[in-house]
C-alpha cells in the first residue's frame, strides 16, 4: 500500500531520494512551431545524478520555508513520488500557484501515484485561494498525455521565468 503525506523541511535530505529513480527515456516531444503544436522526434534520456538531487533538496526546502507545500508518496517507507506547490500567487489576476515539481520513480509509473499527488496539489492550491495550478511540464509525449488526461490545458498566461528556464516545456494550467 502506498502512503501519502506532507513532508517537512527536516525530512528533506539527499538520502530521502536514495532509491528514487528519475529516469525517463524520451523519444517524441511536443513542440510549438508557428503557433501550432506538433510532435517531433527528439530522443534523449532524462536522468538525475547526485548534483541534481542536491539542488532538488535545496529547492524543496525553500518551498517549505516560504510557505509552500511538499508532498510525498511512500511504498514500504521508501519515497516513490513527490510533488510541490509554491506559495506565491502570480499572473495578471494573481490566480496561479506554481506546481513546481511532480515526479514518480520510474518503476512506479502508471500506478496512479502521479494522479493522486496532482489532485492533492490542486486541493492544497484551492485551500490557499488559488484559481489555477500552473505547470511548466516536460514536453515528452507521455508526460503531456498525463497532464491532458487530468484536464490540463495550455496556459492562458505564460510565466516568463519558466519559459526562459525551460524553453521546450509546455506551459499548462489546471482550474482548481
Amino acid at each position: 500500500m502506498t502512503e501519502y503525506r506532507e513532508l517537512s523541511e527536516d525530512e528533506l535530505c539527499p538520502e530521502l531520494f536514495g532509491e528514487f529513480i528519475r529516469h525517463q527515456k524520451v523519444v517524441k516531444c511536443w513542440r510549438k512551431e508557428e503557433g501550432n503544436w506538433v510532435i517531433r522526434d527528439d530522443p534523449f534520456i532524462d536522468d538525475w545524478g547526485e548534483r541534481e538531487y542536491q539542488y532538488l533538496v535545496k529547492c524543496l526546502k525553500h518551498t517549505v520555508v516560504t510557505g509552500g507545500w511538499v508532498y510525498g508518496a511512500f511504498k514500504d517507507g521508501v519515497l516513490k513520488g513527490f510533488a510541490s506547490v509554491e506559495a506565491k500567487r502570480f499572473g495578471e489576476k494573481k490566480e496561479y500557484l506554481d506546481l513546481s515539481c511532480i515526479h514518480v520513480s520510474e518503476e512506479m509509473r502508471g500506478e496512479g501515484i502521479g494522479k493522486r499527488m496532482f489532485l492533492a496539489a490542486a486541493e492544497w492550491a484551492r485551500g490557499k485561494g488559488a484559481g489555477k495550478l500552473y505547470i511548466s511540464g516536460h514536453s515528452a509525449v507521455e508526460t503531456q498525455a498525463f497532464y491532458k488526461a487530468l484536464g490540463c490545458v495550455e496556459a492562458k498566461e505564460y510565466n516568463r521565468k519558466h519559459v526562459e528556464l525551460e524553453p521546450y516545456d509546455c506551459q499548462l494550467e489546471f482550474v482548481v
